[in-house]
């Protein structure tokens, strides 16, 4: 098993680099948040790898964090996800985002990733409950369920986690969650 490439970035090409390893030059598939933030060609990188042994072809999968590579790793153990589906959720959604997803089980949110379907998000977000720890949610903290769904309220219409989060600040802690997404909605714009 090839754990960890470190050489010379050759090519790049989203979504896959060539990596010069000591001559030897190897593709690696990687999710569009580590291919960003890679340095430019002729620069040394290091990435942590996946090698994934079809039929057909061994395929590298490289990752410039743990975090991904083990988010990776539990999401092709899933039935009806391969390799490059859990490489487009994790270029779609960093692992805080699709954490706190599945924390909130929030099919919509898997749904706007190319390749995902309503079925495979549910069942992705029932296959994953409970294995993507809590500490790796975006940290809004809410004080009660009105204000959960003031939350979930203000992100369904478009409102991003941090913004809808500045927004339940400004609200009194005892709003029911209709005058709470009438305040919040005031607040931000």
């Amino acid at each position: 098993m090839i754990g960890r490439l470190t050489g010379v970035i050759a090519e790049k090409s989203p979504p896959q680099i060539l990596i010069d390893v000591q001559g030897v030059g190897y593709e690696v598939d990687v999710p569009m948040s580590t291919f960003f933030n890679l340095p430019g060609l002729g620069e040394r990188a290091s990435l942590l790898t996946h090698l994934s042994i079809r039929e057909d072809a061994h395929v590298l999968f490289g990752f410039l964090t743990a975090e991904e590579r083990n988010t990776f790793r539990l999401l092709i153990k899933i039935s009806g996800v391969g390799p490059k589906m859990a490489l487009s959720l994790l270029s779609g959604l960093s692992v805080p985002e699709l954490a706190q997803a599945v924390s909130r089980q929030e099919a919509g949110r898997l749904v706007k990733v190319p390749g995902i379907g309503k079925k495979t998000a549910e069942r992705l977000l029932l296959e994953l409950k409970g294995k993507l720890g809590p500490d790796l949610a975006l940290p809004v903290t809410v004080a009660n369920d009105a204000q959960a769904d003031i939350l979930q309220a203000l992100v369904a219409l478009g409102y991003s986690e941090k913004e809808a989060g500045a927004a339940l600040k400004s609200l009194p802690p005892d709003v029911s969650v209709s005058d709470g997404i009438k305040l919040a909605m005031k607040h931000l714009s």
